[in-house]
């Protein structure tokens, strides 16, 4: 498929990669005129009116979401993307990447055609062993078809399983080593079916640990959660954010700004592992920021539907939760309004899995 990107895209996005080359020293966001080190990612499921409400987004909805893209940013592959931001290198200011995880039959029927009239690339995320198991997913000749149309394939674990989950008994070792064996199989299969092993990890649900974003890094691989935030050459690549545009984010008007976010120039951060299993302190989050663009001190931060305003000490923020954090998935999101880059704010994301008390994680 086709980039959509205009001529004065491709100019500046050109004249971005010759900066990159020529100069050093550059600051966090804004390398050039034209080019930043800086883009968003899309987090869609099911697109259709008859699949669960939380992961879904309705086909009309998806369409008003591609036709803004269309005329407001430059899509471009996940691949391309990554190796830019890997490799130092600008891309086009607001930049989007849109991708999918669990690889559903009506991605498909109801997305692709929407996708393909606008000549958007795409990533979609899928477990090989749910293909010709279970019904609602894409078939493998349904895989090779959309890939021939310029479509990506990756990998979301075989059976999108909890990681983070331990059978009793097992050590720390024992469970790495089974989750990462069900991590390459499910590549083996990809690489075997596509012909190509991009060693790009989705994580199912969005969960992982530290021990597991180093194992993704030592092996090589891309993670990709499903908090929130920008993407830049000082990400984590171990476990990248997404920003979820379907079910309660599937609104246009909210999605605007998350589509306009800058990711946090951080250096630091505390916690370090986002799985939680002492839930006796209340929670606290600090990150550390590296650019003086960031206004750290109209700083908010945002849990639970709860707005909570940080503890600012020169380049550093301070967050602390009343009470417990809740059996399952929750994060804090932390916004600082760009000075240089008017309406438009960076954006930091703290996730937290905790357990429940059998050692289960909800779906």
């Amino acid at each position: 498929m086709k980039y959509n990107m205009g001529l004065r895209q491709k100019i500046g996005f050109v004249l971005g990669l010759i900066a990159t080359s020529l100069t050093t020293g550059v600051s966090y966001a804004q390398t050039d005129d034209k080019g930043l080190d800086n883009a968003v990612i899309l987090l869609y499921h099911h697109v259709a009116n008859d699949t669960p409400a939380s992961t879904s987004i309705s086909p009309d909805s998806f369409a008003e979401h591609m036709e803004y893209l269309a005329n407001n940013h430059t899509v471009l592959g996940l691949p391309e993307v990554v190796s830019a931001l890997r490799e130092g290198e600008t891309l086009p200011d607001r930049t989007v990447v849109i991708t999918f995880d669990d690889g559903y039959e009506n991605i498909l029927t109801n997305a692709h055609p929407i996708l393909k009239r606008h000549g958007f690339p795409y990533t979609i995320f899928i477990n090989p062993n749910e293909i010709g198991s279970n019904r609602s997913q894409l078939s493998w000749e349904q895989v090779k078809t959309m890939q021939d149309d310029g479509v990506v394939f990756a990998n979301h674990t075989l059976d999108h399983l909890h990681m983070l989950e331990r059978t009793p008994g097992e050590s720390e070792k024992d469970w790495l080593k089974r989750v990462w064996t069900n991590v390459t199989e499910a590549e083996d299969i990809l690489e075997d079916k596509t012909g190509r092993s991009l060693k790009y990890l989705a994580f199912p649900f969005g969960e992982y640990n530290r021990a597991l974003a180093d194992k993704v890094s030592q092996a090589g691989y891309v993670g990709f959660g499903q908090h929130s935030g920008g993407v830049s050459s000082e990400s984590q690549f171990s476990a990248l954010p997404r920003f979820p545009a379907a079910g309660p984010y599937a609104n246009l008007k909210t999605l605007k700004t998350k589509l306009e976010s800058l990711a946090m120039p951080v250096s630091s951060y505390t916690p370090e592992d986002p799985m939680v299993t002492d839930r006796s302190e209340p929670p606290k989050v600090t990150f550390t920021v590296t650019s003086s663009d960031v206004d750290l001190n109209r700083a908010n931060c945002f849990f639970g539907g709860d707005t909570i305003a940080p503890r600012v000490d020169k380049m550093t923020a301070t967050v602390t939760i009343d009470g417990a954090l809740p059996v399952g998935r929750s994060r804090i999101n932390c916004t600082a309004p760009s000075m240089e880059h008017s309406g438009r704010y960076y954006w930091y994301s703290q996730p937290f899995f905790v357990a429940d008390s059998k050692g289960n994680y909800p779906d």
